[in-house]
């Protein structure tokens, strides 16, 4: 999908590219690979490190052409972890500007890509669009981190109670998504040092503050992402003792039961026998044996219970 607009505003949709336009790619075509190395002249290089999953973020800048990929969130219930995060690659070539990623996510929607809401206005501003994009990454893995501890919250009470492992296995998705998220906002932090000592005579007060904005916003990112995951580390430990002791107390309760089951069935065997046990020819015999039965059977109830152990 492929969308070019007249400005970074993302307002005025245009048929064709022309100076100062910015193109949004999401989940390109062949096609559409082609035609960003055919009419834009986008080194085929760079679009396959983009759209590499595994791509680190970087910044560089050429003769011709200047790239940044940062790596943002994604929301993916269905990629075996409820999120993860893929690179989002920014390349600046022939005074055009071009954003391209290989998934549809919530820091540039591809339906609604503006980054200026409430502005309809015209913005030609390449670095403060830039600068923008990383805050809003920084805002949206604020959002993903505080999801991801109300989820964890929701675990810990169904841990509480299991002797399974499926929710000690969502606890583990959660620390893969933790580790993801520092892996990414620790390289993004990289290239926003980068960035704001490359351009730091050339910055605006505006384009300044912004930047700090972001680099402060990522660095929130970061700390809370350490913060739960270190305290993740230390419930998934606890909570693997929990469920082997959850475990432990119901084989106790079978073992008890099944003892208090074994009185009647010895009493009813030695009784059941085919020899001579004084009791063949009474009438009364019967019921004297099953009420021996349940006397035992209370007695091993009643001492089990004070031992607490059924």
């Amino acid at each position: 999908m492929l969308k070019i607009f007249k400005s970074f505003g993302g307002y005025v949709e245009i048929p064709e590219a022309e100076n100062g336009c910015w193109i949004n790619v999401v989940q390109p075509s062949p096609e559409e690979i082609e035609r960003l190395q055919s009419e834009f002249q986008v080194p085929a290089d760079l679009i396959q490190d983009i759209l590499d999953v595994d791509e680190r973020p970087r910044y560089e800048v050429d003769d011709d052409w200047s790239l940044i990929i940062m790596r943002i969130p994604v929301e993916s219930p269905s990629n075996g972890v409820p999120y993860y995060t893929l690179p989002l690659g920014i390349i600046q070539i022939n005074q055009v500007t071009i954003t391209l990623c290989s998934t549809l996510n919530e820091v540039l929607p591809f339906e609604q890509p503006a980054l200026y809401r409430g502005q309809n206005q015209l913005i030609h501003d390449e670095l403060n669009f830039i600068i923008k994009l990383f805050l809003r990454s920084g805002s949206t893995y604020l959002r993903y981190l505080k999801q991801i501890n109300q989820q964890t919250a929701q675990i810990e009470d169904e841990l509480e109670k299991s002797i399974r492992n499926k929710e000690l296995n969502k606890l583990l998705k959660m620390e893969k998504c933790l580790v993801y998220f520092i892996t990414s906002l620790k390289a993004n932090e990289i290239v926003l040092a980068k960035l704001r000592n490359s351009m730091k005579r050339t910055l605006t007060e505006v384009n300044e503050d912004l930047l700090e904005d972001a680099i402060i916003e990522n660095k929130q990112a970061l700390e809370m992402s350490q913060i739960y995951s270190d305290i993740q580390s230390g419930m998934m430990d606890a909570f693997a003792s929990v469920i082997s002791n959850n475990l432990n107390v119901v084989m106790k309760q079978l073992a008890s039961i099944s003892i208090i089951l074994m009185i009647p069935t010895l009493i009813a065997s030695l009784y059941g026998m085919n020899v001579p046990n004084y009791f063949e020819d009474k009438t009364w015999a019967f019921p004297v044996v099953i009420v021996i039965s349940a006397i035992m059977s209370l007695t091993g109830i009643i001492i089990f219970r004070k031992k607490d152990l059924f």
